[in-house]
């Protein structure tokens, strides 16, 4: 397609999404900060010209079309508001931590390495009467599916392709083991064995699997997944926000390995500091 292709079909493709948006050049000239008497030369027959590129894409958001379907490289017009639908949309989570929609994102993303930021324990490390304290309040049939959506959240971090970084707050841990916070009511000994579930893994797992942690007092991270170049989601309690884009992908990637170079323990060390949290017990704790 040669130049004078490429300006006969922006021309055409500007007046159509001029009429659609229901503006008229005085309008769209103000909206994209060019004289009326620019636009009435672009839309003129005679005119064998592209704009500049800033003008363009100027246009093109203004019109919200796409830029490449403005100047005649794709037949895909997607409005402005597909664009970011198709960017980034919302997923409904169920009750349980472990949503169904995981699994199948890390089905997708198998052989790529998964970046995991939990809301509180990862939950393939999590044993099963962790993860029922966790959905007392549920039904049964909920809880039990809870825990066995997180046992094959386990069986996939033991797949040999599978390369696996975790980064949690230390606090987050310190509190699990001390029973602090929303694990105030979980007894003593379903802890102790929670922690030594965490060596047992890491000791199976490692280096498949890594483990950081990071000091809670001097970072923050929003609870995330990021399935190697796919896709990254956020949990936001009832529902997850899902990115597809490289660009968001890129930059909570950024994100997530900023985090792994502010650990305060590395993945290696990490049995030692859950080591430390046992000693904490009392010998004999009660039940």
């Amino acid at each position: 397609m040669d130049r004078r292709d490429t300006v006969e079909i922006f021309r055409t493709r500007l007046a159509e999404s001029m009429e659609r948006a229901g503006v008229n050049r005085s309008g769209l000239a103000k909206r994209v900060g060019v004289d009326r008497s620019t636009l009435s030369q672009l839309l003129s027959a005679e005119n064998d010209r592209l704009p500049r590129a800033d003008t363009v894409a100027a246009i093109a958001a203004a019109l919200q079309v796409s830029l490449d379907w403005l100047l005649g490289l794709t037949q895909q017009e997607q409005l402005g508001a597909e664009i970011l639908q198709r960017s980034i949309h919302v997923t409904e989570a169920s009750r349980a931590a472990t949503d169904r929609n995981i699994a199948e994102w890390h089905a997708e993303a198998a052989g790529y390495k998964i970046r995991y930021v939990p809301s509180n324990l990862p939950d393939q490390i999590k044993t099963p009467e962790v993860v029922a304290y966790e959905h007392g309040a549920v039904e049964d049939f909920e809880r039990e599916s809870a825990i066995e959506r997180t046992q094959d959240r386990l069986a996939y971090t033991r797949r040999p392709d599978t390369d696996i970084e975790i980064c949690m707050s230390r606090q987050a841990l310190d509190d699990f083991a001390a029973g602090a916070g929303i694990w105030h009511d979980l007894a003593p000994d379903l802890r102790l064995t929670q922690l030594e579930q965490i060596l047992r893994l890491h000791e199976e797992l490692y280096p498949r699997m890594r483990i950081y942690l990071f000091d809670g007092r001097m970072v923050y991270s929003a609870p995330l997944t990021i399935f190697g170049p796919l896709r990254a989601s956020l949990y936001l309690g009832q529902s997850f926000f899902v990115f597809n884009t490289t660009e968001h992908i890129r930059t909570l990637t950024r994100h997530f390995d900023q985090l792994i170079r502010d650990a305060v323990v590395q993945s290696h060390a990490l049995p030692d500091h859950v080591r430390n949290l046992i000693r904490t017990f009392p010998k004999g704790a009660p039940e």
